[in-house]
């Protein structure tokens, strides 16, 4: 199964928080800053923690360097 995910992250939270918006939508709080991906590898490894799946599974395809991002689960 293939699924997309958009997350809306908001960097340098005082708490790691995932909270679910709808069915695909998500609003991330990630204690992580945005320098050299490190809010980028914090954000798959919250989302893998909270979904309950593999690292690996999680994909970003697009947003890298934005507070919108998608993201692809396998």
């Amino acid at each position: 199964i293939e699924m997309k995910i958009f997350v809306r992250v908001k960097p340098n939270a005082k708490v790691n928080e995932v909270e679910s918006v709808d069915g695909s939508h998500y609003a991330v709080r990630l204690k992580a800053v945005p320098m050299q991906g490190k809010a980028n590898e914090a954000l798959i490894a919250l989302l893998a923690l909270h979904l309950g799946i593999a690292r690996s599974r999680i994909q970003m395809i697009s947003g890298f360097s934005s507070r919108l991002k998608v993201i692809e689960i396998s």
